[in-house]
């Protein structure tokens, strides 16, 4: 009891220095969440990709439309249970800061795929019945103040003019990983329009969506599909949602990577900025450790000492970063457009890896300390003066 006494004292013996090392830590801790948050949010879509669901889109590039009429022959595919589409719409809707998802997509089938979208049957029927109704998620409902029966204007730029849609339905998110910030509207809104207004792209949609009844077929019938299409005029390429979404997020995977190399950077800058005060109060405390061995202090408690007012130190320091990181995340998220980063939350890998370091940290910093408090003789330690 009296080692922890003396370790609580020490540990704020020098309060400002202290104090600012714990708010240093706290700081490193707050930037360490923030990027890995940014990190692993980014790589959720990929995480919450189902195993039963097939991407098919133009051989060449996403960016190119593909024949509708591939539906039907894809969904003779033995081994195929549903096929869906949808088409990038996006548009501007009160501004260009706005940004979030805006697709159209088969009424018919598209929730049947996509079940983690929580739709009510009355909602659905809605929607199904009139050509210009949408379905928008719960955060755009809140973000914009939306409800059923509104209308969202959209000023075109894929597709010119002016769009209207009323607000037919809010879906729900199954759970805080799926994105609840998107608006899909019907495809033959879109279609009839283009048939008009320009016929040359008319009846082309972005890619198709296959859920098969057996996921690990998925190569299979992947194959199968892109063979149907092979020679033609829009050859296919078919892969699971989980590398679609790896191979749609690649453009900026380089950014992602040096965030992730970042904010373990940061974790060595914690270890310095400890290392350092440790450092500075061994020395200070030479001739403290030089009595203490004199009266009879083993090596045990100098190593319970040192150790332990380093721990001290990082535990605060890691718990009050920690404990600030939830409402700057918070923050940050709501300050964000939610498009841009749909699902935005401080997942557990994070919160374990922040732990883990502010431990490791602690220990870590003590050691330099430890060696050279151990190894100094007694006689040296009453000469030294510093």
């Amino acid at each position: 009891m009296k080692i922890l006494k003396l370790m609580f004292k020490n540990a704020f013996r020098h309060k400002l220095r202290t104090t600012l090392t714990i708010v240093g830590i706290a700081i490193a801790v707050i930037a360490f969440s923030l990027l890995r948050t940014v990190v692993t949010v980014y790589n959720s879509g990929v995480d919450a990709s189902a195993a039963d669901r097939l991407i098919t889109r133009h051989a060449v590039s996403f960016i190119f439309p593909l024949p509708y009429s591939y539906k039907d022959k894809i969904q003779q595919i033995e081994g195929v249970d549903i096929v869906t589409t949808a088409n990038w719409f996006q548009g501007i809707y009160i501004d260009k800061d706005q940004f979030f998802a805006r697709m159209a997509i088969d009424p018919e089938t598209y929730f049947l795929v996509y079940p983690e979208f929580v739709l009510s049957k009355e909602e659905l029927n809605n929607f199904k019945k009139e050509r210009n109704s949408c379905v928008i998620g719960n955060e755009i409902a809140k973000q914009y103040n939306l409800k059923i029966g509104d209308i969202m204007t959209i000023d075109g730029d894929i597709y010119p003019g002016r769009w209207d849609f009323i607000v037919r339905g809010i879906y729900k998110p199954k759970d805080k990983t799926i994105d609840g910030t998107q608006m899909y509207f019907q495809y033959d809104y879109l279609n009839e329009r283009l048939e008009k207004e320009a016929p040359m792209r008319a009846n082309e949609i972005g890619w198709f969506v296959i859920k098969i009844k057996d996921p690990s077929r998925s190569a299979d019938i992947s194959e199968k599909v892109d063979k149907l299409f092979k020679n033609s005029s829009a050859e296919t390429k078919t892969e699971t949602e989980r590398a679609f979404q790896q191979g749609f997020l690649s453009a900026v995977s380089a950014i992602i990577t040096a965030l992730n190399y970042l904010s373990f950077i940061i974790i060595g800058i914690i270890l310095l900025v400890l290392a350092n005060t440790m450092i500075m109060a061994a020395r200070e405390r030479t001739r403290e450790y030089a009595v203490m061995k004199t009266l009879g202090f083993s090596a045990k408690h100098l190593v319970g000492l040192i150790m332990g007012e380093s721990m001290v130190i990082s535990i605060l320091g890691g718990g009050l970063g920690l404990l600030l990181s939830f409402p700057v995340v918070d923050g940050f998220g709501q300050a964000i457009p939610k498009g841009m980063f749909p699902v935005f939350y401080i997942e557990p890998i994070t919160i374990i890896l922040a732990v883990t370091a502010a431990l490791s940290i602690g220990i870590i910093s003590s050691i330099f300390p430890l060696i050279k408090a151990l190894n100094t003789k007694i006689v040296d330690g009453f000469r030294f003066v510093g």
